[in-house]
């Protein structure tokens, strides 16, 4: 029980760093330099209000100095990142696959809400991340008693790499050709592709870190995840462009908790 609440407090306070990147990373700032500060009077924010949930809630959502409105995104981005690593450490136990996926859903969860709100998925998340899930993974080969080493996990993490990114680049393909190639439909909100870059290199990320199989079941989870979302912005918005990455990080996590299931579901044995 100790080790479960230690580990939710660790997980509140990387969820706090990981605003600071959701924050800064689309302006193309440090995250490190310079140190937290109200983006409204750019005061420095001490110590003591940067605890998170509970600077929150005792400041009640308002900075100290400008009495500027403080967004609901930060303790509810603090406590997803505490709740889904608890949930990892449930899972996995203190074993080298808890910090293996604690990395990609961290990297997921500043995909997500960079994505909501600026509808771009930054490089330094799904090429960073595609970079350190294929290391991580591939360091996974390596046994010291005796000393060998088995290629067969970097060879996973290559073909996750391959299937995530080249399944939905193709898809996306195939989709521009026959919609506005063939059919000659008009171009949605100025633009001719409808995957982009980003989500691309999402799931090319997250076949890094979970092999081409898992990587599989997420491609075809997130569009049913989507797909209300995305009806209800064409009628309250009339806008045809929906952020993918969020749809694709919570396929991949339920992918990540559920694979057995999904595929006992699909596929049941009788």
């Amino acid at each position: 029980m100790i080790a479960k609440i230690f580990v939710f407090i660790f997980g509140s306070i990387v969820g706090s760093f990981l605003n600071v990147c959701i924050h800064r990373m689309p302006k193309n700032e440090s995250v490190v330099w310079p140190r937290s500060h109200c983006p409204q009077c750019q005061k420095r924010i001490p110590g003591y209000d940067n605890v998170p949930f509970i600077s929150y809630i005792l400041l009640k959502g308002r900075c100290r100095f400008c009495k500027g409105r403080i967004p609901l995104r930060y303790p509810l981005v603090e406590l997803l990142t505490a709740l889904l690593t608890l949930a990892l450490f449930t899972r996995f136990g203190l074993s080298y696959n808890f910090f293996l996926f604690m990395v990609m859903s961290w990297g997921l969860i500043v995909a997500t809400f960079v994505d909501i709100s600026h509808r771009i998925i930054p490089d330094e998340v799904s090429v960073g991340g595609l970079i350190a899930g294929f290391v991580m993974v591939s360091v996974s080969g390596v046994s010291f008693s005796p000393f060998s080493y088995s290629f067969n996990p970097m060879l996973k993490s290559l073909l996750g790499i391959i299937v995530g990114g080249g399944i939905i680049y193709l898809t996306g393909v195939v989709f521009d050709l026959v919609y506005f190639k063939w059919l000659k439909r008009p171009a949605i909100n100025g633009e001719t592709e409808s995957m982009g870059g980003g989500d691309i290199k999402l799931l090319a990320m997250i076949g890094a870190f979970m092999g081409w199989e898992k990587a599989l079941i997420t491609f075809f989870l997130a569009p049913f995840l989507g797909i209300v979302f995305s009806i209800i912005t064409i009628i309250r918005k009339n806008d045809h462009t929906i952020p993918y990455g969020p749809f694709l990080s919570l396929a991949a996590i339920i992918s990540l908790f559920w694979w057995s299931q999904i595929i006992q579901f699909v596929f049941p044995i009788r």
